[in-house]
């Protein structure tokens, strides 16, 4: 560690991204990404998007996406914010909505930034173990807070939150913001974003980055008041006012009025997840109930960490993750092409046969 550091960065246990390996044939389901091509009009919009106005700064209030959010989600543009990928929108509401001084609530088995966000910025936090079943028990949540902050659908987990549990959680939880991070809503529930209206303090996160395609494109967003929204501006704009460069602003305006590709490729996606699951649990799989992109599943012979190396050794990686403990031998598996479902099964039925067949 350097001595030039500040006492913030010593301090600091970064996030660790799903790993982006270069091996030859690879079955890639480690990261959620989306399998399939982006729309060709988000192609054909940054293609556009390339030539002399590229000397020229961005729009910094990213007007036309905003509207274009606005009008999908039926909102105003004044209640839309946009920033360079989701994390950057969630790292702004820990700092603008999220630093009071009692402790934020979020779940023990969530998305790992949380923590991280908050050992940033100082915030203290609490972690609301999931249920045995590993659910979110909003009733746990009934108690004094800095604020929320939860996935829905949950990852890793992939479990959704009913639309009436989001109700009543927001009922009780009146004078605190409640953030929900919706990066996976698109594969399987319904936005809470109805809920705007009459709630407030409620904030809700997205990202383009799953079901538009555009992982490599870095476009999030978030709904909220126009109170919420603001605060957030504040932030942007004491860090950065051009957080989403002009092709990034086309491809997403392109991706938003694209409600054909996004419709056909989203149940394409739900559509093979439920065959990965029955083949999963054809193989012996326990397989918990997901409404994203990808599944979350643990063999009850086979350790988690073991069959991620032999799948590996296969050129198909998955993501294990060693903590916590409750759920180390868990895989995480993204919903990949049909093609890629079935050279994943088919490893697994090799890798469960193999070890059968030596007792």
């Amino acid at each position: 560690m350097s001595r030039y550091w500040s006492a913030v960065v010593h301090g600091l246990t970064p996030y660790v991204p799903g790993e982006q390996p270069k091996l030859a044939d690879l079955v890639k389901l480690n990261t959620n990404e989306n399998p399939y091509s982006p729309s060709q009009r988000v192609i054909e919009a940054i293609r556009a998007g390339t030539g002399d106005a590229l000397r020229l700064y961005p729009d910094p209030l990213a007007t036309e996406l905003r509207q274009a959010i606005a009008g999908f989600h039926g909102l105003d543009a004044a209640q839309v914010f946009v920033g360079n990928g989701s994390d950057e929108v969630l790292a702004h509401a820990f700092l603008a909505l999220l630093k009071h001084d009692a402790p934020i609530l979020f779940p023990d088995i969530s998305y790992s930034f949380y923590p991280v966000y908050a050992r940033l910025y100082g915030i203290d936090y609490q972690e609301i173990p999931l249920t045995q079943a590993f659910e979110i028990r909003v009733d746990d949540y009934f108690r004094a807070n800095g604020g929320i902050i939860f996935p829905n659908p949950n990852a890793p987990t992939g479990r959704l939150l009913a639309f009436g549990e989001i109700e009543r959680l927001l009922q009780a939880n009146r004078d605190s913001v409640v953030v929900i991070d919706e990066a996976y809503i698109d594969f399987g529930g319904a936005s809470a974003a109805p809920l705007i209206a009459r709630h407030p303090q409620l904030l809700l996160v997205h990202t383009l980055s799953k079901s538009r395609a555009l992982a490599g494109l870095r476009v999030g967003y978030a709904l909220g008041h126009p109170d919420l929204i603001a605060g957030l501006v504040r932030v942007k704009d004491s860090f950065n006012s051009y957080p989403l460069d002009r092709l990034a602003l086309a491809g997403g305006i392109a991706a938003m009025q694209d409600a054909a590709w996004f419709e056909a490729t989203r149940k394409t996606i739900m559509a093979s997840r439920e065959g990965l699951a029955a083949g999963l649990q054809a193989l012996g799989f326990e397989v918990l109930p997901s409404a994203a992109n990808f599944v979350f599943a643990r063999h009850p012979q086979v350790r988690g960490e073991a069959l991620a190396a032999r799948l590996r050794e296969r050129s198909i990686i998955v993501r294990h993750f060693r903590l916590p403990e409750r759920i180390a031998d868990f895989l995480r598996i993204t919903v990949g092409t049909q093609t890629q479902c079935a050279a994943l099964l088919a490893a697994l039925q090799e890798i469960l046969a193999a070890r059968t067949a030596l007792g």
